[in-house]
């Protein structure tokens, strides 16, 4: 049975994660999903992993969702609005005012296609690795997915992109391309830009410092890890954006740098105090579960490190009644004990931390 909002065939472009993801979470929902890839092997991945079936000449999409590199981008759009005149596009990139740019450049010179059935749009998803094995059909659950329409842009065909977005789980945010880079800029690109950078400081470490890691740094080089060769196309895409971020960045980092250089002169402790207590409003405003903005207490439980004692400790907060907001974990090496730190409503915590008490576990933390 289809239980999609999507009407008619959806043809995916690019078989990578996010393109992947797209085709696995529609075909769960009975759509005729026809992926593309200009790579056999990719495409051939692809279908084996049910994200989709192999292009036919009769094929006459509704959408098509264009998931290739940046540099490609706008040149795929443009050649899927030649071929298949009677659909809308979309695409997933993580920039959204170059593509168009490049959208506009390139079906004007040719006038092959019309760029009003373009919609731009960025799902706010993803995973460290990526490619057709790594994709999952409920990558975009609960996610913020942009749609950037353009000037001119008939209110049916965002709906569709809508409908796309809701079929995915995904929760559509409406901006215009410019609103979208600038917001991207900070929330991601900077991120990944500065967790590199720190990552990089690492490879003078040696062996003895590395052992100390914790889970601070872990969290904050996480991304670190993410494909250099992607990242220089979206950086480059939104280099204007970012560089307006880094320049604020090395502002607060050149006076983290001047007090430090002369600690002990009047009024630098309160300079640096100002510059940490800015990190921890800062980090008040990221919306939680549900986009809520609200503060959460943090309950770190010491858990033994032998199998199925995580399992009983989330079974047993179930039975108290609690909702977790979050959980993070933290084993430290060569020890047989891990650390859960549990994320409640503040309200939830007194009852909480004296019936797991009660229960026998050992508390660590409390606290905000």
């Amino acid at each position: 049975m289809n239980g999609s909002r999507m009407i008619g065939q959806v043809r995916v472009v690019g078989t990578g994660l996010l393109g992947a993801s797209v085709g696995l979470g529609l075909r769960a929902l009975g759509v005729d999903v026809i992926v593309h890839d200009s790579s056999p092997a990719n495409l051939s991945l692809a279908i084996d992993y049910g994200a989709g079936r192999a292009p036919r000449d009769t094929d006459n999409p509704r959408l098509i969702v264009v998931a290739v590199p940046p540099d490609v981008t706008a040149r795929v759009i443009a050649d899927e609005l030649a071929a298949f005149p009677d659909a809308l596009v979309t695409d997933v990139s993580s920039v959204k005012v170059a593509v168009l740019a490049g959208v506009r450049a390139v079906t004007t010179a040719s006038h092959q296609a019309d760029v009003n059935r373009y919609v731009g749009s960025h799902p706010l998803a993803g995973r460290e690795r990526g490619g057709p094995i790594s994709a999952r059909g409920d990558l975009f659950l609960g996610r913020p997915w942009v749609i950037t329409p353009h000037d001119g842009m008939p209110a049916a065909q965002v709906g569709v992109i809508e409908d796309l977005v809701l079929d995915l789980g995904g929760v559509p945010v409406i901006m215009t391309a410019e609103q979208h880079d600038s917001s991207v800029a900070l929330v991601s690109h900077v991120p990944q830009v500065i967790a590199s950078l720190l990552a990089r400081r690492l490879n003078g470490g040696n062996e003895s410092a590395l052992s100390l890691s914790g889970q601070g740094l872990r969290d904050t080089t996480r991304i670190a890890s993410s494909d250099a060769e992607l990242w220089v196309q979206i950086l480059g895409a939104n280099a204007a954006a970012v560089t307006a971020v880094l320049r604020e960045y090395r502002a607060d980092l050149d006076r983290a740098i001047e007090t430090l250089d002369a600690p002990e002169l009047p009024g630098a402790r309160r300079a640096l105090a100002e510059l940490l207590a800015g990190g921890n409003t800062g980090v008040a405003r990221i919306p939680g579960k549900h986009g809520q903005d609200r503060r959460f207490s943090q309950i770190v439980v010491l858990v033994d490190d032998t199998p199925g004692e995580l399992a009983r400790l989330l079974t047993e907060i179930g039975h108290i009644g609690v909702n977790m907001e979050d959980l993070r974990l933290e084993h430290s090496p060569g020890q047989q004990i891990g650390l859960a730190e549990i994320s409640v409503v503040p309200e939830a915590e007194p009852g909480l931390v004296a019936d797991l008490e009660a229960r026998g576990w050992r508390i660590a933390q409390v606290g905000a």
